[in-house]
């Protein structure tokens, strides 16, 4: 949150962490398989466990998904700006988390995860605030201006 402030205040500003529903509408990108490339995984569609690199590599290494996205499938876990809590009951449009919690979601799986961890609708929920790991980062979105 301080990089993202201290961003906004050098440009002109719209910088922020994409909530749980925004990260995955994006990652799906339109698509109702597992991936957003279909319904299996290999080491030519993502950086994840089976790829053989155990380390991130740089963003673009493999295709972009159909909204012009890279790498939202493994390479890092990214932070979101939701709390954890549980998913709402029912259909809901464009859900947003509490505005408090302890922990934040974490989405998209990393380069040390098995295929399923990297799956559209995979979700970790115990990282902290501060939590760090060579596995995590973040990807910002950019509100219009």
């Amino acid at each position: 949150q301080e990089f993202i402030k201290k961003l906004n205040a050098k440009t002109d500003g719209g910088y922020l962490l994409p909530t749980e529903s925004e990260w995955e509408y994006s990652c799906r990108a339109g698509s109702t398989t597992v991936y957003s490339f279909g319904d299996e995984i290999t080491p030519k569609d993502a950086n994840y466990e089976d790829s053989k690199i155990g380390r991130p590599v740089a963003v673009g290494s493999y295709k972009p998904n159909a909204f012009g996205l890279y790498d939202m499938h493994g390479n890092v876990w990214e932070k979101c700006e939701d709390w954890v809590a549980p998913y709402p009951e029912g259909a809901v449009t464009d859900p947003k988390g509490p505005v408090t919690g302890t922990n934040r979601v974490l989405r998209g799986g990393s380069f040390n995860d098995y295929g399923s961890r990297v799956r559209s609708s995979n979700r970790i929920t115990f990282a902290a605030p501060t939590y760090r790991s060579n596995a995590g980062g973040f990807r910002l979105a950019r509100t219009a201006l």
